[in-house]
């Protein structure tokens, strides 16, 4: 059974440059063994991922990073049981949202910046199906 995940975090503190490819570099390894697959939008000390995968494998994972010390104020945006993956190019995606043109955010919110704290997981969703639209994920991995 195939699931897709949700969630947002803020970190603890500010991350060193290096710190994001490190995250996609270790993700890239780990959930290709686990056969899941995603995304990760970050502006900021915001964070927001979606894991696609087996419903054991999305679930272990998502329990995991909940309990890093290095995230706060983790929240489910949305979850749900899926007949095939949105996401399945990439073992982790990655978008740097200060890169991306801001009206694609100013589409969704109230103002051009990433706050999914304050939106539905519905539009959570519907900005990360834009995002793949415009060709805005990079690292695309097989």
């Amino acid at each position: 059974m195939l699931v897709r995940l949700l969630y947002a975090s803020r970190a603890h503190k500010p991350l060193a440059p290096d710190t994001i490819e490190t995250i996609l570099s270790s993700s890239r390894k780990n959930n290709l063994a686990l056969g899941v697959t995603g995304l990760l939008c970050h502006s900021g000390d915001i964070f927001m991922q979606l894991l696609e995968g087996g419903r054991d494998a999305v679930n272990q994972l998502y329990t995991k990073i909940a309990n890093d010390p290095r995230h706060g104020n983790v929240i489910l945006l949305d979850y749900e049981e899926i007949d095939e993956r949105r996401f399945a190019s990439w073992t982790m995606g990655q978008v740097n949202l200060g890169k991306v043109n801001p009206s694609i955010l100013l589409k969704y919110s109230e103002r051009p910046v990433l706050d999914p704290y304050a939106v539905p997981g519905k539009v959570s969703l519907a900005l990360l199906d834009e995002l793949i639209v415009t060709a805005s994920i990079g690292c695309k991995q097989g």
